[in-house]
């Protein structure tokens, strides 16, 4: 089969990253059909993809594409009216193949600025449309009823933007090996070094479960953020296993430990540590302020607009439905570079989420209705954006049932 791959990438790691993604970001069974979405640019990592899907045993591979230019043209010349529409068509055949047993594989790697120029409130509302066409797709994912991964590929137009100094050539060949070593492929055995990974992430995450903390404090620069935490709430980190009984790695890479925060017991204000490039837009110097749960104050120093509008989808989209803690000393984060893609820069420093919970961060999780989640704290929305608020300058400490405090993590660290 011809290759198409760009000089600048190394096929052997692309090759492993596509093996990677199949036996440990999906752990794909035998007979079991894939649905994965992916850019126009990332056909190199697609055709791996299917490669080693199909001889793991898969059922059917099927791969929707996406294509900037073709984004762009709707903004530029698409009817006002039809920024309200969705292919909820589309997204109801994903959620039929989903419930059938179908996996679920991303390949990320769009220009994260591709929408900059765009007008925040057509942003806005196609956003909105998209998320209620998408929800019953969506729901079977966050819900963890079926195994899934996110991997990502070195699109030109992402690389231009995480080193606009250097030559298209030069900037590809810098952002497939800043990907290839966060996602651990550059090691001989990437099988392997993922297994061991995912056993010191389960570490932390059982210590963190056996402390059984109501609450972290969050102090540092700018920020002083009590987040109260979900009854019977869960740490999870690294594999888990999917209600479908397989196990898997949602996301590749991944340095974080995460949970569920109560979405009425967050209060104090928070800074934002990285900007947080979102739907094409960059939102720089968040700065928030929660009383019980709810973001009442909101402000950034760049894409203010396009941030307020995001908090306006929904009741839910002004509380949090995830908190993750992730040391300074991440790969991600001591490689210096700002990814402006969330998958990598949220596992560079610790960080909260606007929006949807996660329902396996209960104890009893994979058997709670909608319902009984929500009466324990868990959050309800259409959206879910994480945003950095961890650093090299930020302490936590974790409040006791009894109100006592214990050391989490101290100048970006674990304590």
């Amino acid at each position: 089969m011809s290759r198409p791959d760009p000089a600048t990438v190394d096929p052997e790691k692309l090759d492993r990253l596509g093996e990677v993604a199949v036996r440990i970001g999906l752990q794909l069974r035998r007979g079991q059909d894939l649905v994965m979405t992916a850019p126009m640019a990332a056909l190199p990592l697609v055709r791996r993809i299917t490669e080693h899907a199909y001889k793991a045993g898969a059922g059917l591979v099927t791969t929707f594409f996406a294509d900037e230019e073709l984004a762009l043209a709707r903004y530029r010349f698409g009817a006002d009216e039809s920024f309200e529409r969705a292919p909820a068509w589309l997204y109801e055949g994903m959620g039929k193949a989903f419930e059938g047993g179908a996996a679920r594989l991303a390949i990320a790697g769009d220009n994260p600025l591709l929408l900059s120029d765009q007008d925040p409130a057509k942003i806005a509302r196609a956003n909105r449309a998209n998320s209620m066409a998408y929800k019953p797709a969506l729901e079977r994912i966050v819900n963890f009823d079926i195994n899934w991964t996110i991997v990502s590929y070195p699109n030109p137009s992402w690389a231009r933007v995480v080193f606009p100094d250097d030559p298209e050539d030069v900037a590809v060949a810098k952002l497939a090996d800043a990907i290839f070593a966060a996602s651990r492929v550059d090691q001989a055995d990437p099988v392997g070094a993922w297994r061991e990974h995912n056993a010191r992430l389960h570490a932390r995450t059982a210590w963190l479960n056996e402390h059984r903390f109501q609450a972290l404090r969050f102090t540092g620069p700018g920020t002083d953020l009590t987040v109260g935490l979900a009854d019977g709430h869960l740490w999870q980190g690294g594999a888990s296993t999917a209600k479908n009984g397989i196990e898997c790695n949602p996301n590749i890479p991944t340095e974080e430990v995460f949970t569920t925060p109560h979405a009425l017991r967050v209060d104090g204000h928070v800074r934002s540590t990285k900007p947080l490039s979102h739907q094409g837009s960059l939102i720089r110097d968040i700065e928030v302020r929660f009383e019980a749960g709810r973001a009442v104050e909101v402000r950034a120093a760049q894409g203010e607009e396009v941030l307020s509008k995001v908090m306006d989808t929904d009741e839910g989209a002004r509380r949090l439905g995830e908190v993750a803690l992730v040391p300074n000393s991440s790969p991600i984060s001591q490689s210096g570079l700002l990814f402006y893609n969330t998958l990598f820069d949220e596992n560079a420093a610790s960080h909260i989420a606007l929006g949807q919970c996660y329902s396996k961060c209960f104890q009893g999780g994979a058997e709670m209705t909608p319902d009984q989640v929500q009466a324990q704290g868990g959050n309800k929305s259409l959206i879910h954006i994480d945003w950095m608020i961890g650093s090299g300058q930020i302490d936590i400490d974790g409040i006791g049932q009894d109100g006592g405090t214990v050391p989490v993590m101290r100048q970006g660290e674990w304590a």
